[in-house]
């Protein structure tokens, strides 16, 4: 397939008559069928290298939402479909020797050569032209001849590959070892199965996709001696390591397949697996910055992959042929036809692709949830992903979720969002915390009233804890003019008034300081202003761990002397003086986003040969110094915590293992909580974003640190806090964007979920409000405009 890169001639603004497909998968085929069916006239050929009856894999699971979407653009593919498919709604969690079942998921799966056979015939009877055992001529011939290309030729596609400098693909490859294989019997549900060996963990992924056959009906089902008993895929799942130290990585085909069979034999009661060219393999995951070309697009696995655990290949590709067809029917020409296909899908697999990720690294690091109580570990899985929630799964299955509550202690009837949590000899009264944001509002370092309306609304809003903005040891600390301070008696007088105001008005609710300074972040225009820009008048001199400047334009700081670092320290010491006088219940050390403590901490900021420098354990001395001074003078029973970048999302900087280590040894020093972020230490950093993002690095640093953390990152539900939670992933959710939307965030939590309890209580003065306004009825019955 490979061959010279030329570029396709420009779209013709008529709609395709002639149509060239590559690969032979269910989007490819699906492609062709309704391209055809709504134009019997178009001439479409599909090439596929392999026999039609040669497919790798076993069994499909498609979603309702996904069957809908046939059944509307294809009744007779759906109807046919309809006629295999084995359906279920209950999950099976197996962790050392106890099963948890969680029902209402609602599955359907078939095998993969039933749906292909059933696509095969649709494409015939409407005459598509399919090319089994042929190798696609070179795209750039197909682009010259044909009015459109599509491109389905699977992960490891060569059209991609011919055209990589158009798309740009990045394809990651994942840390597990995977094995796709069968077993002659159906699972009555979809089974998760955990087995912990002498070399490590390996975890089982089984569904049934066809039923045994009853005597009465013999030719319900196509022929063949696994569909008498039934059939189910059996994905066999282990890290890298872990497939090497089993010696896995040299087994051939049938001994990969007897090991498996008799590692999973509870699983299977003793049946072997059998294989089908299955080979150990890793995943990868694909992404392209652009899906289509002149008149070449791609589809399915070539434009995208999204992880097995949440069974979305065939799905997505399926959902880009519909896509793709009606585009094309509903744009004005081809060009826009292609442009509003990737419009329309790139979120949505954006999205699934997020879900993916998060599932896939939550089955990479299994290990470290494996301790939980096996009722926990089950829920964990279950919203591993985040699709599938506290509040979901409490619809699909209340009786487990309350098991799950009861068993982490939730009182009846309270979201896990409202049980108390203590640190040292503070209990919070609930879980959520007001995230530090930057109000740049100060004067002189001096808080005024709009930092009482600020932290009190948020205070009265039902919070278990507020935290104050970064507040700035020194003058030369600050980030802006316009920063807080705690370096005087005048700025501990005016936070003193917004303490008293928390403790006496929101009783219950605890108030928090976090302390830091700038560094080579400092000196800079309020945030609405220009971010990280510089002054343009009356800037002061920075200092930071090494002479480097944020990013080009800004400030090049000075390194810090000895005798410097000591004054930086008693700043710190000092300010937390102030603090504790003024009535603080909590206190944090910021060591993140780049600002000067974290600058010490990263390696792409730290580049001192002294003693504070080049080893993370040097790097940790200065920051670990800071604490032990605020520490000493900070009351005994207060607690106190840190907040660490867990990574900086660029190349040689911090990593998860480096995160890890500097918890553990902050943790030693005496930290009560790690409040886990991440990124804004380097300007070049990329990061993932996505729905509670950072939210499993500070789930790392619990199950291997074993102290309290803090998430935060995205985290915008009060069902993302249950979930998070009550999976075991964090102790504490720290939430900003949301409490700027709302104040009352908290409240407006309890009162959605019917919850009226201590971890929520509505001030007195706000009481009539704690019941969501009756509006206009919406559900009213609509006019008769049309006789039936």
């Amino acid at each position: 397939m490979a061959g010279p890169l030329m570029p396709p001639p420009p779209t013709s603004p008529a709609m395709p008559t002639r149509i060239a497909i590559i690969g032979g998968g269910p989007g490819g085929l699906y492609a062709a069928a309704l391209l055809k069916r709504l134009d019997p006239t178009r001439e479409i050929t599909l090439w596929e290298r392999n026999p039609p009856n040669d497919t790798f894999g076993f069994g499909v699971v498609l979603s309702d939402e996904t069957l809908g979407g046939i059944e509307h653009a294809d009744p007779q593919v759906h109807e046919a479909l309809q006629a295999h498919f084995t359906r279920w709604d209950d999950i099976d969690i197996v962790h050392r020797g106890t099963r948890h079942t969680s029902g209402g998921h609602g599955f359907a799966a078939l095998g993969r050569r039933t749906l292909l056979r059933i696509l095969h015939d649709r494409c015939r009877s409407l005459g598509v032209d399919l090319r089994f055992g042929t190798e696609a001529p070179y795209p750039s011939w197909l682009c010259e001849t044909y009015d459109l290309v599509i491109a389905a030729d699977g992960v490891h596609s060569a059209t991609r590959e011919a055209y990589a400098e158009v798309f740009r693909p990045t394809v990651e490859t994942h840390r597990c070892r995977y094995i796709w294989l069968a077993a002659d019997f159906a699972f009555e549900a979809f089974r998760f199965e955990i087995v912990e060996t002498e070399h490590g963990v390996a975890q089982l992924h089984g569904y049934p996709y066809a039923r045994p056959v009853p005597d009465h009906h013999p030719a319900t089902r196509p022929s063949g001696p696994q569909d008498q008993s039934g059939a189910s895929t059996v994905i066999v799942e282990m890290r890298e390591e872990v497939w090497r130290a089993a010696g896995l990585d040299r087994a051939d085909e049938r001994e990969s397949a007897e090991r498996c069979a008799k590692l999973f034999a509870d699983a299977l009661g003793g049946r072997p697996l059998r294989s089908n060219n299955s080979t150990w393999t890793t995943f990868r995951t694909v992404v392209n910055e652009r899906w289509s070309h002149g008149n070449l697009v791609l589809l399915g696995d070539a434009a995208h992959t999204a992880h097995f655990s949440i069974g979305s290949g065939t799905k997505l590709a399926v959902e880009d042929a519909l896509a793709l067809v009606a585009c094309l029917e509903e744009q004005p020409d081809q060009e826009r036809a292609l442009k509003a296909y990737e419009e329309e899908r790139r979120p949505v697999v954006a999205s699934t692709q997020r879900a993916a990720r998060a599932s896939l690294e939550w089955f990479e690091n299994i290990a470290l949830h494996l301790d939980q109580p096996p009722r926990q570990f089950a829920f964990n899985l279950l919203t591993r992903s985040r699709r599938v929630t506290h509040d979901n799964l409490r619809l699909r299955d209340a009786q487990f979720t309350g098991a799950v509550e009861r068993e982490f202690g939730c009182p009846p009837g309270t979201p896990p969002m409202f049980t108390p949590f203590r640190l040292r000899g503070l209990t919070l009264r609930n879980r959520v915390v007001v995230s530090p944001m930057d109000m740049y509002s100060a004067t002189d370092g001096v808080p005024g009233d709009f930092h009482l309306v600020h932290l009190g609304a948020r205070a009265l809003g039902g919070a278990g804890l507020v935290m104050t903005e970064m507040v700035c040891v020194s003058p030369e600390g600050r980030i802006t003019p316009g920063c807080a301070g705690l370096w005087n008696t005048r700025q501990a007088d005016a936070w003193r008034r917004t303490v008293n105001f928390v403790h006496e008005q929101a009783p219950g609710t605890a108030i928090g300081v976090q302390l830091g300074h700038s560094g080579r972040k400092g000196s800079t225009k309020l945030m609405w202003e220009g971010i990280d820009e510089p002054l343009d008048t009356g800037n002061w001199p920075l200092t930071a761990a090494s002479p480097l400047p944020y990013k080009p334009g800004s400030q090049t700081p000075r390194a810090l002397s000895r005798a410097q670092l000591t004054d930086i320290r008693e700043q710190f010491a000092s300010a937390a003086l102030r603090a504790a006088r003024s009535g603080f219940d909590l206190l944090e050390l910021h060591c993140a986003h780049g600002y000067l403590l974290s600058g010490f901490l990263s390696p792409l900021t730290n580049r001192r040969t002294d003693r504070y420098g080049g080893s993370l354990d040097h790097r940790l001395r200065f920051p670990l110094e800071v604490f032990d001074a605020v520490r000493a003078v900070w009351p005994e029973e207060r607690p106190m915590t840190v907040r660490i970048s867990a990574t900086d999302w660029a190349d040689g900087g911090t990593t998860g293992d480096d995160a890890v280590a500097i918890a553990r040894a902050f943790a030693a020093h005496g930290a009560d909580a790690i409040d886990v972020s991440t990124g804004q230490v380097v300007a070049d950093e990329q990061p993932e974003y996505g729905r509670s993002y950072q939210t499993p690095y500070a789930d790392r640093i619990r199950h291997e640190v074993r102290v309290p953390v803090i998430a935060v990152g995205a985290i915008s539900s009060w069902d993302d806090v249950n979930s998070l939670i009550l999976a075991g992933r964090t102790d504490l959710c720290a939430l900003a964007r949301p409490h700027l939307y709302d104040p009352h965030w908290t409240l407006h939590a309890a009162a959605e979920q019917g919850y009226e309890g201590p971890g929520a209580p509505w001030p007195a003065p706000y009481r009539a409000g704690s019941r969501r306004p009756t509006t206009g009825r919406a559900d009213a019955p609509r006019p008769r405009l049309t006789l039936s």
